[in-house]
């Protein structure tokens, strides 16, 4: 069976941004403004290179909200893969979830399987691409990318950056990753010598509340 690294996109490839109409920090809401973070294409350059598949994860529900059009979030894949690829890194597939329960939109307006932290979207590409899911990693910077891939059976890892009220709201919902780091870079780092059995990383990147912030 093949195994994969699934990453989340916004807050683990892409930097998220401000939306001065809604008010808060974001998704990219087109091309222009998604902008890869520092170390990502590296990084998935080393999943490729370690004999994982790549697939992105995200529930992106700005369309159902009538923030941007599908046209818009294709193109901004389209500038994803693309930009990867320029340097040396392959996505094998991207997953989204479009739904969302109070969707502007009639059509995404469903309580559906596949918006995390349901894990249909995992299931969905372990079908596909015949991946063992307890021998892959859930890469994600949010609470619902650690019960998903908890839900799916996968080793979950947080990158967090200094989002200190995280660790709080893990604790209130009985959820814990399997192992933190600091981003992408990081986490691949980390499941690089995970994978050669080394115990000193187990320990070094074991899931303990504030371990960032300290």
């Amino acid at each position: 069976m093949s195994r994969a690294v699934f990453l989340d996109r916004d807050g683990v490839i892409n930097a998220m941004v401000y939306n001065a109409e809604f008010g808060l920090i974001d998704s990219p809401a087109n091309p222009d403004e998604f902008q890869i973070l520092s170390g990502v294409i590296e990084a998935i350059r080393r999943i490729n290179e370690m004999g994982f598949l790549a697939i992105v994860i995200s529930n992106q529900p700005g369309v159902a909200k009538g923030k941007f059009t599908i046209e818009l979030l294709e193109a901004t894949k389209a500038k994803m893969v693309r930009e990867l690829a320029l340097g040396g890194a392959q996505l094998d597939d991207v997953y989204y979830c479009l739904h969302h329960p109070h969707a502007m939109l009639d059509a995404y307006r469903v309580v559906c399987d596949c918006r995390k932290p349901k894990p249909g979207l995992l299931l969905q590409a372990a079908e596909k691409w015949d991946i063992s899911l307890p021998q892959s990693y859930f890469v994600g910077d949010g609470i619902t990318d650690i019960v998903a891939g908890r839900n799916a059976g996968c080793k979950t890892f947080l990158v967090n950056s200094r989002k200190c009220y995280l660790c709080d709201e893990l604790a209130r919902q009985e959820v814990e990753p399997n192992y933190i780091g600091k981003d992408l870079a990081d986490a691949v780092e980390a499941i690089s010598r995970l994978e050669k059995r080394d115990p000193i990383i187990e320990e070094q990147y074991r899931f303990r509340c504030k371990v960032i912030c300290d």
